[in-house]
């Protein structure tokens, strides 16, 4: 049997320490800590994430009734729930922002050139969208949403090579999705993707302004004078592909150039699809396959909601949830660069799951992504963390 590390100091020794700390220092971490440092802290928010715990008592349950690996796994001393829940309440949740961005920029590194990328295009691809994530008013009263209830809304954009999300904001539930256009720093010559709900056309001429293209669904009501047509293939279930404007004065001040409008059939659904984008020279078919990659996105947000366990957050402040929210995603982030370094050929949402019942084994991480590599009899840690309900 290997005799290393566990798969989870494994996973951990991924992360630069050194860029971590730079983190805590810049917004004074440990001030004033006697016990718990901002490390061992996102290590119990980190297993929680990984391995699906559904409290802050279950996280330190599980570590507590396997404190003699405790030190293995990378945690200095035991943790107990009070300081956990203390630490997540009080310690400034932008540590954990800052060392996502550090994380999101390694990925990205990782990630240009995927040749697992379907798409040959030199263009940087974005998906936007936003989800919203109920909360309870009572006990989260700092994020009113409706009379009876509250929430938070997670703005996301992200990076289509490697799905790593490259932008991420935090809002009350009622801020409308397309306000964030206002704050995205846009690319020249990268897509961005985006569903009807971003539909509005003097954000979509700054879009424009800056060199960069948008692909977005078309509204019924949307009222367009057709310039001309190019010819299309219909064989693709691309029905036209036409040269638009915007009809009415005001419309036109908001958006005063020339697009296009492309109209598919879906065959699997049976219905007509029409999508907007000011790229003119992207082949048709490519804008309508690249709308389908939007998906992904939709992909991050039920990861983010599954594992963040998101009917009872660990913590009722917003510290504590902007805390949660953010190791989540350094966690998502970590295992996306492990992917890539080790070269594991499975999906994220695989590595995540295969990850989250092997935290207690010693096995080599790569033997775990390895085809027959699992064993019929678990070892004795693997034993112990299936006792565990891992």
């Amino acid at each position: 049997m290997h005799t290393g590390k566990y798969v989870f100091a494994q996973l951990s020794s991924f992360i630069s320490r050194y860029e971590f700390q730079k983190c805590v220092d810049r917004y004074r971490g440990h001030y004033r800590i006697k016990a718990l440092s901002c490390w061992d802290q996102y290590l119990a928010m980190s297993f929680g994430q990984l391995t699906s715990r559904s409290s802050l008592r279950d996280i330190v349950t599980c570590l507590n009734s396997q404190l003699s690996k405790a030190y293995n796994l990378g945690f200095r001393s035991a943790i107990a729930r009070s300081t956990l829940a203390k630490a997540n309440e009080n310690r400034d949740w932008r540590i954990y922002r800052d060392f996502a961005q550090i994380l999101i920029a390694k990925a990205r590194k990782l990630y240009i050139k995927d040749k697992e990328f379907c798409f040959d295009l030199e263009n940087n691809l974005y998906a936007l969208d936003a989800s919203t994530i109920d909360l309870c008013l009572s006990v989260f009263p700092w994020a009113p949403f409706r009379k009876t209830k509250a929430g938070i809304k997670l703005h996301t954009v992200i990076d289509l090579r490697g799905n790593i999300p490259t932008f991420i904001h935090l809002t009350d539930a009622k801020v409308h999705d397309v306000n964030v256009l206002d704050i995205i720093r846009l690319e020249p010559g990268a897509f961005y993707i985006m569903d009807r709900g971003y539909l509005d056309f003097s954000r979509l001429h700054e879009i424009h302004l800056t060199s960069a293209f948008f692909i977005i669904r078309a509204k019924k009501n949307t009222k367009l004078q057709r310039l001309y047509s190019n010819p299309v293939d219909k064989s693709t279930n691309v029905r036209c592909d036409q040269v638009v404007r915007l009809m009415g004065y005001h419309a036109k001040k908001h958006y005063p150039e020339n697009f296009r409008r492309i109209k598919y059939y879906d065959e699997e659904t049976s219905r007509y699809y029409v999508f907007l984008t000011n790229s003119m020279t992207a082949d048709a078919k490519t804008i309508v396959d690249l709308y389908k990659c939007r998906w992904q996105v939709e992909l991050f947000f039920k990861w983010i909601k599954q594992h963040l366990k998101i009917k009872v957050f660990w913590g009722q402040s917003s510290n504590a949830v902007h805390t949660q929210i953010w190791i989540a995603v350094c966690t998502y982030v970590s295992v996306a660069i492990i992917k890539k370094t080790m070269k594991i050929p499975q999906s994220l949402n695989e590595i995540l799951q295969i990850l989250s019942v092997s935290a207690f084994d010693k096995s080599p991480l790569i033997s775990l992504f390895m085809d027959g590599s699992l064993q019929k009899q678990p070892s004795d840690d693997s034993q112990a963390a299936l006792e565990l309900g891992f």
